[in-house]
């Protein structure tokens, strides 16, 4: 494989697969409206600016690099609260425009699709750990689109002769180790967003839920490094024909990406003062509406299929996002 195509290519998750397929020799042709995208994360990279429903603009993509091996597709509104506000344009953006691209790749020829999911489609497990066997049940509209998105790939692969990886991936965090590319935010709202804000502002860092049923009563999440996670994608696109055969009965197949390691948001407050050798204020406060004990991944599917595993720290994580961060502040006010 030579070339792949990977839709929103400029954003945080895909400029760092793009970075990672680079490096292994592999040529990423980047598709993104920079709706949220960086035209700086794409400089010097095969991009075409435009939407992903544009089926024109797919035909000439694909006429300009016939040799493309398969599509990566990154493209779609993440933010959990905008999507509670605005459904409507979550299920046009993340649903509806997707269906209109598989459309222009089977009609372009194109038979492997690695789709980037998400681990917030799974049902609550009782004790926050989730395989690829266990039930979904999204909780909020932008989860939802990645639940139905899915269905539909996975009903597409029945009826055309096609086939698909979807990784359900947990919570990313850091950057490209080499601060090519990183998160476009200087103050996301995560977690760990929340942290650096407090630590650059010397303000305090507010615990939301103490009292769930983890080992110290906060809730779990599973941090991976951002570049683990563009390895993993890289492992899918290289190894594709192997894990999912064309002949198989089954051409979808699903694959967690995460550390299996379940970090409490205490260990997480811990993990950054040890990264910035500093104390952070840490207040306590009852879950927010909405809120949820999270989950980690579990099963080594990725390990037995992509020869994967996570090899970079929560610190390393923390480290290289602050190191971003400086630089890419530093760009943006320059």
């Amino acid at each position: 494989m030579t070339k792949v195509l990977i839709t929103g290519g400029a954003g945080f998750i895909g400029s760092t697969v793009a970075s990672a397929l680079i490096d292994e020799g592999i040529t990423p042709v980047i598709l993104d409206d920079l709706s949220r995208g960086r035209r700086e994360f794409v400089r010097d990279r095969v991009f075409y600016q435009g939407d992903i429903a544009d089926g024109a603009l797919v035909d000439q993509v694909f006429a300009d690099h016939p040799d493309i091996g398969a599509v990566l597709h990154c493209a779609a509104k993440i933010v959990v609260p905008e999507s509670v506000d605005r459904p409507l344009h979550y299920y046009r953006e993340n649903v509806a425009k997707t269906v209109d691209l598989l459309e222009s790749l089977q009609r372009n020829g194109c038979e492997r699709v690695v789709f980037s999911s998400s681990a917030s489609i799974y049902a609550p497990t009782p004790d926050a750990r989730a395989d690829e066997t266990c039930p979904v049940a999204a909780s909020s509209p932008y989860a939802r689109t990645k639940q139905m998105m899915e269905q539909v790939l996975q009903d597409w692969t029945v009826a055309a002769p096609v086939r698909v990886v979807a990784l359900r991936y947990f919570n990313p965090v850091g950057a490209d180790p080499q601060l090519r590319t990183g998160l476009q935010d200087l103050n996301p709202t995560h977690a760990l967003g929340k942290l650096i804000e407090a630590h650059t502002e010397g303000t305090p860092f507010t615990i939301t839920g103490v009292e769930w049923d983890t080992r110290d009563g906060s809730g779990i999440r599973d941090y991976i490094h951002v570049w683990d996670l563009a390895r993993a994608h890289v492992a899918a696109l290289t190894r594709f024909d192997g894990i999912v055969e064309p002949t198989a009965d089954d051409r979808y197949l699903v694959i967690n990406v995460g550390t299996g390691r379940g970090t409490t948001v205490r260990e997480l407050v811990t993990a950054f003062e040890e990264a910035v050798g500093e104390t952070i204020d840490v207040r306590e406060a009852g879950p927010r509406p909405g809120d949820v004990i999270g989950c980690y991944a579990s099963g080594g599917r990725a390990g037995e299929l992509l020869g994967w595993s996570a090899r970079k720290s929560l610190v390393e994580g923390v480290r290289d996002a602050l190191d971003w961060r400086a630089k890419w502040a530093a760009q943006v006010a320059g």
